[in-house]
């Protein structure tokens, strides 16, 4: 009898699922609503400092490019450092990574209230500070995506991530509305100063959360190994693929709306700073009205078709925009384009959260949000590149047309396979791990040999072909199915780890999910004895 290990073990019974709860149920947790108004407060900042810079770069430069750059500098680090901070989340003290974020973002709002202050400032020196901001941001959402799940009750999730959305799309009212006042009347230093109090204070309020952190017990993982891991999982999932893939296109083209919107102001009759805050909280309002009718909505749409609903209504809101005489026409197209981007958001949001197990959602997340600022940031460059050499109104069109028909492409040919996974973790003491090597052992190499009725062969390698994808993104480096072609029966699957260490991991990242394909894989082995599992060590 072999041992019993996590490549072979007997399926634990499934728990029944609570029943459907409230849409404020996660605020009675008093941890969740200390952090949820840590949120709702840096996000208000964060549209504080976005609307703050981009008018002041409307004052330092008229160049369409230049006043698109400040989307693309604020956006690009989410793409650049989305993933190591995402991998760092998932392996340190997650209260010490966030509170270290919020210091950092009042750092820097400190030092664009200096370069005000003092009149040294520049578009170059702008561009640079709204950067630096940005690496805070790109610090900051990957750490608390990973938190939120911890805080509540997984039945409790969707909620909680519609608070989220509510705090984002609450923060688009409040942030442009308060920047836009102090702008007209004390100017853009003041938005600065206050970011960096409210950036200082939310520091303070999220050092009053007493979490405990738990080491791993096989140690850290390295850093490196950590990215290997959490993009390998991404590049095996059907559902994150296919949610990367539709979120890229729908804010590529979407932000062409948001990086022209200064410009679009200043062009509208009597368009100042109060109307392009005044645009902005229309859109954020929109938003907030949306997330109400979502359940609803969801209700009478699958996702797919709220996606391209919402991503058609978008292209409306940008094509109108683009000929929008005055403000009556522009605040309900910006109304109908907020509900329309909180709508793809939020629906692509929710599944990504779901395809996600907890030991690699700040990974995966991070990738999420790298998928969004890369698009962001790409897009802003080239629509306001679009408008240089053109015009606005021919730049705003190309993207309106182009991004449902993309959309269209992405929903017919990039598919997924149109179920939620349980990827709740596996019951603890589901299998009994192997002792341990002799010290100095290098790669793990597992074989696993199954007896399957060559009858069933097509329908095995089609369950195995799962399985691939299953063992790859727990960690493993390498698989092949191996046929022994003298006996037609006989299968033997080879699996290869980085080391014991990680072959030990792979014990802690299987979900109920891997365990009932496991379950359909043991259906096809014949004989009354399991596989046969035997363990190889590479000697260095």
């Amino acid at each position: 009898m072999p041992p019993i290990s996590p490549e072979e073990t007997p399926l634990p019974p499934l728990r029944a699922e609570p029943a459907r709860i409230g849409a404020l149920t996660p605020l009675k947790l008093p941890v969740f609503r200390m952090l949820w108004s840590t949120w709702l407060i840096a996000n208000i900042c964060m549209w504080m400092n976005d609307v703050a810079a981009a008018w002041m770069m409307t004052t330092l430069t008229a160049s369409p490019i230049w006043v698109a750059l400040v989307q693309t500098a604020s956006t690009l680090p989410v793409f650049l450092l989305g993933l190591p901070s995402g991998a760092l989340a998932d392996i340190l003290d997650r209260r010490r990574w966030l509170v270290a974020t919020q210091f950092w973002l009042a750092g820097v709002a400190i030092v664009l209230c200096a370069a005000v202050a003092m009149g040294g400032m520049s578009a170059p020196l702008l561009l640079a500070l709204t950067f630096a901001n940005g690496i805070g941001l790109a610090m900051r959402w990957p750490v608390f995506s990973a938190i939120v799940p911890e805080l509540v009750p997984r039945i409790q999730l969707p909620a909680a991530l519609g608070l989220n959305g509510i705090a984002m799309n609450a923060s688009r009212i409040i942030g442009p509305l308060v920047a836009g006042a102090l702008i007209a009347s004390a100017g853009t230093l003041w938005v600065f100063v206050l970011n960096a109090v409210m950036s200082v204070a939310s520091g303070f309020i999220v050092l009053r959360w007493r979490r405990e952190h738990q080491p791993n017990p096989l140690g850290r993982e390295k850093l490196v190994s950590a990215m290997r891991v959490g993009v390998q999982f991404v590049r095996q999932s059907p559902r994150m693929r296919a949610v990367l893939v539709r979120i890229s296109i729908f804010f590529f083209h979407s932000t062409a709306l948001l990086a022209l919107l200064p410009l679009l102001a200043r062009g509208l009759k009597g368009g100042d700073a109060g109307t392009f805050t005044l645009l902005l909280a229309a859109m954020g309002a929109g938003a907030i009205v949306a997330v109400l009718y979502l359940p609803r909505l969801r209700q009478a749409y699958e996702r797919d078709q709220l996606v391209l609903r919402g991503t058609m209504v978008q292209s409306v809101a940008t094509a109108v925009m683009a000929f929008a005489p005055n403000v009556y026409v522009a605040v309900p197209a910006m109304l109908f384009g907020g509900a329309a981007w909180i709508t793809v958001a939020n629906s692509l949001a929710v599944s990504a959260q779901l395809a996600l197990p907890d030991w690699v959602r700040a990974r995966g997340m991070s990738m999420y949000q790298m998928a969004i600022m890369g698009a962001t940031a790409i897009g802003a460059a080239i629509w306001g590149q679009v408008a240089t050499v053109s015009t606005l109104q021919l730049s705003l069109c190309i993207a309106a047309v182009s991004g449902t028909l993309l959309m269209l492409a992405a929903l017919r040919h990039v598919l997924d396979h149109g179920t939620d996974d349980d990827v709740s973790p596996a019951e603890a003491g589901w299998s009994t791990a192997p002792a341990h090597p002799a010290p100095g052992a290098g790669r793990v190499v597992i074989t696993v040999d199954y007896v399957i009725d060559p009858a069933r062969a097509a329908a095995f390698h089609l369950v195995m072909h799962q399985t691939r994808r299953t063992r790859l993104s727990e960690g493993a480096i390498g698989w092949e199915l191996l046929h022994d072609i003298t006996q037609p029966a006989r299968y033997v699957e080879q699996i290869v780890d980085e080391s014991w260490t990680e072959h030990l991991r792979r014990f802690n990242r299987a979900t109920a999910a891997d365990l009932a394909l496991r379950e359909r894989r043991l259906a096809f082995h014949l004989g009354e004895e399991p596989p046969v599992v035997t363990r190889y060590v590479v000697q260095r």
